[in-house]
């Protein structure tokens, strides 16, 4: 009896080993897996990176920084500067976040607060469906049913109402085109609201019961509690869908080119046609037929990614700021 339990209590051991020297095996392949992928992310970055400086440096070390300061725009007498472009961009990619986050975030307190039960899912779906729309069935659209709207009733009605006011004026002035900045900016608006839409109502969603509830319970009113309560829990959530619906107007292209006008110049007036970085690079890189000209476009890539980059260090910046605030 004593050596059949030695026995079986030596292959219990044994068993042990072997699963614990498998445990550790599979351990170390999923550390060394997780860590290679997460460098596979920064090589890639980087190597992204090298390349468009590497395109790009014709253009850059010929013109330097007057790139970024010249709106002019001649491939004939091969003249290049981003001015229009970056202000296309940053000005269309702003107006469009600037009406769709309060819209998303009103939308998606709706859905979690007050929408009727039978209805949330019919109308999450449609909202999710707007964001699987490809981009240039709203570069269709807004060119031959959003634009001509907007230029027979919208922009007259807007130009005669506030002309003749300071500053005012300028921001809605010259012909009605239908097309221009403020097109192209509504449209923006339209595609991002979807992705934040879907974000924040996900992160609405996590919110604990017994918060909300606790909230109710003293009083507050719906409003109360998605300001003190729903927003400040989930801010974090929140801005992501905004980087995501920022990220995605900042790299738009086929719609706004439909609708931008691709024009190289800046105007005050935001009816006014203009262009954006993605634009001009979806317009003009198949007949960019000189070295110079096409390392331009890529220094327009480069710059794009730029200020993708900018943007995001300033969110994460602002997101550590507002956790340092409240102790998190």
């Amino acid at each position: 009896m004593s050596a059949v339990s030695e026995a079986v209590t030596s292959s219990a051991v044994r068993t042990r080993e072997a699963t614990v020297r498998r445990f550790a095996f599979t351990d170390t392949v999923f550390r060394a897996a997780t860590r290679a992928s997460a460098i596979l992310v920064l090589v890639l970055l980087g190597g992204v990176a090298i390349s468009l400086i590497a395109g790009s440096w014709e253009a850059l070390s010929k013109f330097g920084f007057s790139f970024l300061t010249t709106e002019s725009w001649n491939p004939v007498t091969e003249n290049f500067g981003a001015l229009a472009p970056i202000y296309g961009t940053i000005v269309t990619s702003a107006i469009a976040i600037l009406i769709a986050v309060p819209i998303g975030i009103g939308i998606a307190v709706f859905l979690t607060e007050l929408c009727p039960r039978p209805l949330r899912r019919p109308i999450g779906i449609a909202v999710e469906l707007l964001a699987g729309i490809p981009s240039i069935i709203y570069g269709i659209w807004g060119l031959f049913v959003f634009a001509p709207f907007l230029q027979t009733t919208v922009q007259p009605f807007i130009i005669n109402l506030f002309h003749g006011i300071p500053g005012l004026s300028s921001l809605f002035a010259g012909p009605p085109y239908g097309i221009g900045l403020l097109t192209s900016s509504l449209i923006l608006a339209i595609m991002v609201l979807p992705f934040i839409t879907s974000i924040t109502k996900d992160v609405f969603d996590t919110v604990p019961a017994v918060l909300k509830e606790s909230a109710y319970g003293i009083g507050c009113t719906t409003w109360e509690v998605t300001r003190r309560v729903t927003i400040p829990y989930t801010r974090v959530g929140i801005m992501g869908g905004v980087m995501l619906g920022l990220g995605r107007a900042l790299g738009e292209t086929m719609a706004v080119t439909f609708v931008i006008g691709n024009a190289h110049r800046i105007s005050a007036s935001l009816f006014a046609p203009g262009t954006t970085i993605s634009a001009t690079i979806a317009n003009e890189f198949t007949e960019a037929d000189g070295e110079l000209y096409t390392s331009s476009l890529v220094a327009l890539g480069l710059i794009l990614f730029i200020i993708t980059f900018i943007i995001l260090a300033i969110a994460r910046y602002m997101l550590l700021r507002i956790d340092s605030r409240t102790g998190a």
